[in-house]
């Protein structure tokens, strides 16, 4: 037995919302007992009375999620300020979490003591990570190079990093009954589990190919040896570089076909650089990139596509969805539609649920390894035989 519920809530009040919730997953729950699951909530809740009452209504759950940007599920659709509530119940598979605290300080370490601890909990080998780290704190890409390097590099890892409605003030993780910032949080899956995912963003490589050649971490200095800035320039133009170069992605290739993206957040005159809101790596091969809202949208449903013809089984028990935060500033109004383009491609009895992040972690490929993306679109389908 694998059974999945969801609860979603748009009612701005704390106590309101998470009764609604539990109510909604109890009766669809009836008598089994869930062993753990996610939660995902707008900003301005009171978060600890949310985490105390499903204490309370499910003593012992093994529980982690976060902050958002807003908040998916099969029953309230694309919805801002709400919260949603996975949990699982199962006989065939083990579920535990872990914690890892003070991530500013030292990242690989935080990363290493929430994989030591959920994995202490069991004797199973894992299958499958989701984490949904601190993003304002940290360097998610650490973050997920520790988490690859403490659960051996042919484990998966999806998720994405908590986000607090563009106010990049604090955001906030969730552990079992406690609220935390500076964290990363991880639930491990070990059993019967059947799953696949898709990755997609619509955006598209313009220029020829080049290479880092001076980079610092986020700032790249040089690319084919020459300023950031004048190769950004030499493909858009100066205006249309200034007035919106946020746009112009880099496409940061994993092999000859696959890349992942890394979003500008800014540029300096001076120095030529160009920075950017997650590391790339010295020597990488790049491409600048560019994107229409239509194409924005359609990856939504590609990577879905890409989740369901991965699926190793006949039908999947749950999706989790995972979108980025600048996706749903581009769409603006419309993106609601990237939730009611994958419905179309779903069975209706399939629940889901998810959130708008600060930056997305999935392997690109099936088998690939974990990469940790910028305004991509990330779909995990769960179930059991």
């Amino acid at each position: 037995m694998f059974r999945v519920v969801v609860g979603h809530s748009d009612d701005p009040d704390s106590q309101n919302a998470i009764t609604e919730v539990i109510q909604e997953c109890s009766r669809s729950l009836a008598d089994s007992l869930p062993q753990a699951g996610i939660l995902f909530t707008a900003i301005d809740f009171d978060h600890a009375l949310i985490l105390q009452r499903i204490q309370d209504a499910f003593p012992g759950i093994e529980l982690i999620g976060g902050t958002t940007n807003g908040e998916i599920s099969s029953i309230l659709e694309f919805q801002q300020d709400s919260l949603t509530l996975m949990l699982f119940a199962s006989d065939e598979v083990e579920i535990h979490s872990g914690i890892g605290r003070g991530a500013s300080k030292n990242p690989a370490l935080a990363a290493q003591e929430a994989i030591a601890q959920a994995k202490a909990k069991s004797a199973s080998v894992p299958q499958l990570c989701l984490t949904f780290p601190d993003s304002l704190t940290s360097n998610g890409v650490l973050i997920l190079e520790a988490l690859k390097q403490s659960l051996g590099e042919h484990i998966p890892i999806i998720g994405g990093m908590t986000a607090d409605d563009y106010t990049f003030d604090k955001t906030y993780q969730f552990f079992q009954g406690e609220v935390l910032s500076d964290s990363v949080p991880v639930l491990l899956f070990s059993g019967k589990l059947l799953f696949s995912h898709g990755v997609a963003s619509g955006w598209t490589p313009i220029s020829q190919r080049s290479r880092t050649t001076k980079v610092d971490g986020n700032v790249v200095y040089e690319i084919d040896g020459q300023r950031a800035l004048d190769f950004y320039q030499h493909y858009l133009g100066e205006e249309r570089f200034a007035s919106n170069y946020a746009i112009h992605a880099l496409a940061v290739f994993e092999d000859q076909d696959h890349f992942y993206l890394r979003a500008p957040n800014g540029y300096d005159k001076q120095s030529g650089s160009v920075t950017f809101f997650s590391d790339i790596p010295e020597q990488a091969v790049v491409q600048i990139t560019d994107a229409t809202r239509d194409n924005i949208l359609s990856a939504s449903e590609t990577s879905l596509k890409n989740a369901i013809a991965d699926y190793p089984g006949v039908e999947p028990t749950a999706a989790l969805l995972i979108s980025c935060a600048a996706r749903r500033r581009i769409l603006g109004t419309l993106a609601r539609v990237e939730y009611q383009l994958v419905k179309t491609h779903l069975a209706e009895a399939l629940l889901c649920c998810g959130f708008y992040a600060y930056g997305e972690i999935a392997p690109i490929v099936c088998g690939g390894q974990t990469q940790f993306h910028n305004k991509t679109f990330v779909t995990l389908l769960i179930g059991t035989k």
